[in-house]
């Protein structure tokens, strides 16, 4: 197992690596001057200011000496300074990406309960109405776009209804139930998308293993169906199920930035935006860092468990 780990950890840092490489070769291959763009259309006549701002972000190097001073910034986590709001991309981030964590953990967690249930009850009711009811809701589910999705909760629960807030941030620190309530629309939003697929993919898995020889002969030793079910058939079915959740992070993360913009939630996505209008790269490397690894711990951390679920790919 200890070799296993090691050699899963080994491929995150060469993923992570490639990552930070394809960051930095994709933003300088955008249209548009940084140096042109922060400093605004008077300013940037004047070319002594505007030389003197690029020497100071090190754009006049060359790209290689950029890139060189680039890996070694990363590994010590320094993203340098915001063009347009001269402030440090570390502090920027470490103050915003709470929020963002936050909301992408509890959509995880609320959408892969609710998957399992849902794929669960689909499978042992397999042809009858209940199933066929949770299959169409599921294909539903991962059709309709969050954007699309987000905008009808907004309608209905917060316009119509008026259950809920539309939208906003507040900390933590000024009411838990302020601070949770306006973060159930954005995460329910998140968390259905997941369900939908994890729902599919549970009720395939589930139904497959029900239909292998041990269950006939569990049920002809006399073990409940709930044991058989939860604690023979939902284990073996369990590695495709977590190899699901572990894709559609990557769909989780995309949806966190349409649901921060759709709902004006403060989060790192949001600032990322911002940052891409204005190209602002020193805020762009380190949010797409920040994400993508993110998606590449919760993908070793998904290998991991396949390790401990299944022998053989220990």
């Amino acid at each position: 197992m200890a070799s296993f780990l090691f050699r899963r950890f080994l491929v995150a840092i060469f993923q992570i690596f490639i990552v930070v490489s394809l960051i930095f070769m994709f933003i300088h291959l955008m249209p548009g001057d940084p140096v042109i763009l922060a400093l605004g259309t008077e300013k940037s006549t004047d070319p002594q200011v505007v030389e003197a701002l690029r020497h100071e972000l090190g754009l006049d190097k060359p790209i290689l000496e950029q890139y060189g001073d680039y890996l070694k910034n990363i590994t010590k986590l320094d993203f340098g300074k915001s063009i347009t709001d001269k402030v440090s991309v570390s502090d920027y981030i470490m103050e915003r990406i709470p929020r963002t964590i936050e909301i992408a953990v509890l959509s995880i967690i609320l959408g892969s309960i609710m998957g399992v249930i849902f794929g669960i009850i689909s499978a042992t009711k397999w042809q009858t109405i209940i199933d066929i009811i949770m299959t169409s809701i599921a294909t539903l589910g991962i059709s309709v776009p969050v954007f699309v999705l987000g905008t009808i909760f907004i309608l209905i629960f917060s316009l119509n209804l008026k259950w809920l807030p539309a939208g906003g941030f507040v900390d933590i620190s000024k009411g838990i139930i302020a601070h949770y309530t306006r973060l159930i629309l954005p995460v329910v939003t998140l968390a259905l998308g997941l369900a939908a697929s994890v729902a599919r993919m549970t009720r395939s898995s589930m139904l497959e293993v029900l239909h292998k020889e041990f269950v006939p002969a569990l049920r002809a030793k006399g073990l409940a169906r709930n044991v058989i079910i939860f604690k023979h058939v939902l284990r073996n079915a369990f590695i495709p199920i977590i190899t699901v959740i572990g894709l559609q992070l990557g769909n989780l993360i995309g949806g966190t930035v349409l649901i921060e913009y759709l709902f004006n939630l403060p989060g790192l996505c949001s600032i990322l935006i911002k940052a891409v209008s204005y190209r602002d790269y020193p805020v762009i490397q380190g949010c797409i860092f920040v994400m993508s690894s993110f998606y590449i711990i919760i993908n070793l951390i998904v290998d991991i468990l396949y390790g401990i679920l299944d022998p053989r790919v220990r």
